[in-house]
């Protein structure tokens, strides 16, 4: 790995954990102390400054820090200068104007990966068969629920679509990398690919007129994602600020740190994917929607049991954790299981929630064909996650057979602590927050909610610093997306959709 050295390497992990859980802990903390009063922009200030106590250690690439505490600070500082506030209805769009801005700065210093840009979008309208085909599923539900901004290669992502045009587009394989990982971690602009299609045969338009939007939509993305994102905006009606101010003052505040990053040798898929998942947190997810999701009780509770759950497992492995990636695994593993746990206490599972969601998407489908491109992306998410918990904790149910104690899953040969979620004293006690005689859906009634916002759960705070921390030390080599098999709940058990996944083809 990038680190030689067990100490240097033991350094860095602990300050890997220190920096991730300071940032959940920050979320959480705020979110307990202002839940279901008003959302205000210096209600992150916390999160802003657990970012700002983030630091290189041993080899680590300090160009690749500065374009998270860059962005995260101009986020901050932007936003507070131009809002107070952010209404529920705009704040999934905060992370979305970061990744456009990066791609033009890229495009002015590096004429070369502005001439390959050129070429992709070329191709795309080249591409008219896939994209109707591709537009085609995602709009009749084909692929099952799926996630239009998947950090991997799924069947109906953008990522996978992008790839697909990639793999017959002769440029450079680094320019290749770099545009495919802009629209998967990195979210150049908030268009979520077949979305206009969508929206044109259900106004009446044919098949063709609407393949021929969905490609001009998509080539504008690229050929100018600053005004694209603009104009993204005006028509979903954000108000909450003028997002052409932030686009233009995030150009001036980050300009530097992309230089530097360009300089250092930095691969530009990590550019354009760092400063963008880093700023969530600011007027999303501690946002007004949260505050008014965590009102209940038993919400808030599950996301500090897991996030106990997290930070004692991580605190507990650290001495003997061998690489970055282990830190990442062991994070997202433990609250996988923390979340399956939590939906076996009242007699569900994941395989129950899966089957449960997937027929339901199917319907949804039927329902709203004008739905939104990202609509079922966060019950994508939750599946994903409660599935990986399944496997890990039906693994040790089976070896505890006939025995009693703490269930006690393992990820990577390391042990989840599962003792927070029955010493939290709201969960431990469902029957004070239901009829108390049947109180036995309480818990699983809260994670449905959790369902639609699994994001303190997953936990994105955390895998957002853990990334910036991995792709430090190797920042040479494109981390988005993910070029593996993800293992998709939905496809592993209900819809047969592997055939149509990308993650072996990764350009």
């Amino acid at each position: 790995m990038g680190v030689p050295g067990v100490e240097d390497m033991q350094t860095v992990v602990k300050k890997m954990i220190a920096e991730a859980m300071a940032a959940q802990h920050a979320d959480v903390n705020q979110i307990k102390k202002k839940r279901g009063t008003k959302f205000v922009i210096g209600d992150t200030k916390a999160y802003a400054d657990a970012v700002k106590g983030m630091k290189p250690a041993g080899n680590q690439s300090k160009a690749v820090f500065a374009l998270h505490k860059d962005s995260v600070d101009a986020h901050y500082t932007i936003l507070k200068g131009l809002t107070s506030t952010i209404r529920p209805e705009d704040d999934p769009f905060v992370e979305h104007y970061q990744t456009p801005v990066i791609m033009e700065i890229l495009y002015d210093e590096d004429p070369a990966f502005r001439k390959s840009v050129d070429t992709f979008i070329a191709a795309v309208g080249k591409s008219e068969a896939l994209i109707g085909k591709e537009s085609a599923r995602r709009y009749a539900g084909f692929y099952g629920p799926t996630c239009v901004v998947d950090f991997a290669l799924i069947p109906g992502s953008s990522s996978n679509i992008v790839n697909q045009i990639l793999r017959t587009t002769k440029i450079p394989v680094a320019h290749k990398q770099a545009i495919l990982a802009a629209k998967s971690w990195g979210m150049n602009t908030s268009y979520g690919f077949g979305d206009v299609f969508a929206h044109a045969i259900e106004d009446g338009a044919t098949l063709a007129d609407a393949v021929k939007k969905e490609v001009t939509m998509i080539q504008s993305i690229y050929k100018t994602p600053v005004a694209a994102q603009a104009k993204l905006m005006d028509a979903a009606g954000q108000s909450s600020f003028d997002c052409r101010k932030y686009m233009k003052s995030y150009r001036t505040k980050m300009t530097g740190a992309v230089r530097a990053a360009i300089d250092e040798g930095v691969h530009y898929g990590n550019i354009v994917t760092v400063p963008a998942y880093c700023v969530g947190d600011i007027a999303h997810h501690i946002a007004q929607s949260t505050y008014n999701m965590c009102k209940d009780d038993v919400i808030m509770a599950v996301i500090e049991a897991v996030t106990e759950v997290m930070d004692k497992t991580l605190t507990a492995a650290a001495p003997k954790i061998k690489n970055e990636t282990e830190v990442l695994s062991l994070a997202t593993g433990s609250s996988a299981s923390a979340a399956e746990y939590l939906l076996e206490l009242d007699g569900f599972n994941a395989i129950m929630v899966v089957d449960m969601l997937t027929k339901r998407y199917h319907n949804y489908v039927q329902l709203y064909p004008k739905r939104g491109a990202a609509v079922e992306l966060h019950n994508c998410d939750f599946m994903d996650m409660v599935y990986r918990g399944w496997k890990l904790v039906d693994k040790a149910r089976r070896m505890q057979a006939g025995t009693k104690g703490m269930l006690t899953p393992k990820v990577g040969g390391y042990d989840v602590n599962l003792a927070p979620i029955l010493k939290n004293d709201v969960l431990a006690n469902p029957q004070r927050y239901a009829y108390p005689a049947c109180a036995m859906t309480v818990r699983f009634s809260a994670m449905m909610r959790l369902a639609d916002y699994p994001c303190l759960l997953t936990s994105e705070p955390v895998t957002a610093t853990l990334m910036t921390n991995i792709i430090a030390l190797n920042k040479k080599v494109a981390a988005a997306p993910a070029r593996i098999c993800k293992d998709c709940a939905s496809a592993a058990l209900m819809d047969f959709r592997h055939c149509s996944c990308q993650w072996k083809d990764a350009v």
